[in-house]
């Protein structure tokens, strides 16, 4: 399994402006971190709500923790390319530490963040972390982003791991924190977008991995677990799901049931989305305990397209009612909380149409 080129595009190679990590601008509350800084250093420096930090083209390659206490906080790349920027490490659950121990599944993350109001653009958050470089590790698990807090939102970021790459949860299991993801890029192979938020997906490219394996399904896309209060978890509206693997090699999605939460009763829905031929149209979902089948929990679909959307066993493909339709929408799911309403001006384009398009062709 080949190691990713996680930074690309920018010619000339990395040039350091200046030697300190970050400078803050007073009275605007920025900080700028550059190639040879921190940005946990600039997470760090932020005292209060209200900053922005700017990182700038380069590779950090790091591990960043968002404390509640810094909220509002905008973390963003200096650049409208989301490349450009990549924040990477590579922890998985099995990794020892160095007091002892390992670091677990949420430990393992490159980026934490329990902040609210947290937003962040234009970066890549990445966990590197490999399968056959650890034949020795069995906890496999390897995040790239571990988000909490009610109110994050992400605009044009990659997110690149292997298994469990984006963990969008809540701060409490009794908390219905929401999150919205714009324009994003999701790439994985097992369960690679998990958790139990409250969390708007729109105009996202889920992309799985190939594997060298000869069991199928490879993996999921969705893993939710969403509270049974939670009367909304996943949903993806108006995405794309493409894949690196053979036709029919992936699932959708199966529920997680956590030992330490067993009255969860996922939710998720996928609607208005094109469903590559890398999707199982006859079996799209499968369970991952026998005790929590599939078919009891909240999982629907609606006008879905796309050879990976045809239905040809219905009872395996549950749709929502047109007027089910109207309130599972990201108006409904979050709220008086609105962040489509101020989103940055930048073409869309810059997410990926498909495999052959430009973001796509430097991560696979």
């Amino acid at each position: 399994m080949r190691r990713r080129t996680l930074l690309t595009g920018i010619a000339g190679g990395l040039v350091a402006v200046g030697t300190t990590p970050a400078f803050a601008e007073a009275r605007r509350r920025v900080l700028h971190v550059r190639p040879g800084g921190s940005v946990q250093d600039a997470v760090d420096a932020v005292e209060g709500e209200g900053w922005t930090i700017v990182v700038h083209p380069g590779k950090y390659r790091e591990v960043v923790n968002i404390p509640a206490e810094k909220g509002e906080l905008t973390l963003r790349g200096a650049s409208r390319d989301p490349r450009a920027a990549v924040v990477v490490f590579d922890n998985a659950n099995g990794t020892p530490r160095p007091g002892g121990g390992t670091y677990g599944t949420a430990g393992s993350a490159t980026l934490t963040s329990a902040a609210p109001g947290l937003t962040v653009r234009d970066l890549t958050l990445a966990n590197d972390w490999l399968r056959a470089d650890h034949p020795d590790i069995t906890g496999t698990q390897a995040v790239a982003a571990y988000v909490t807090g009610d109110r994050s939102r992400f605009e044009r970021v990659r997110f690149l791991g292997h298994q469990d790459t984006l963990f969008a949860d809540t701060t409490a299991l009794d908390a219905f924190d929401r999150q919205y993801y714009r324009d994003c890029y999701v790439e994985g192979d097992v369960d690679f977008v998990f958790g139990r938020a409250r969390a708007v997906f729109e105009r996202c490219h889920f992309h799985t991995l190939d594997r060298d394996v000869t069991f199928r399904p490879e993996g999921m896309v969705f893993a939710p677990a969403t509270a049974r209060a939670n009367p909304y978890g996943f949903l993806a509206v108006r995405c794309r799901i493409t894949s690196g693997a053979e036709d029919a090699a992936y699932r959708i999605a199966r529920p997680w049931v956590p030992s330490y939460e067993t009255t969860a009763w996922p939710s998720l829905v996928v609607r208005d989305t094109w469903l590559g031929p890398g999707i199982d149209a006859v079996e799209p979902y499968i369970n991952m305990r026998e005790a929590y089948p599939w078919q009891t929990m909240r999982f629907r679909e609606y006008a879905n397209s796309g050879p990976g959307a045809v239905i040809s066993v219905p009872e395996n493909r549950p749709q929502l009612t047109d007027a089910e339709a109207e309130s599972h929408t990201r108006e409904t799911y979050l709220g008086d909380w609105r962040p489509y309403e101020c989103q940055s001006r930048v073409a869309p384009s810059v997410i990926p149409a498909g495999r052959g398009s430009r973001m796509a062709d430097s991560v696979l």
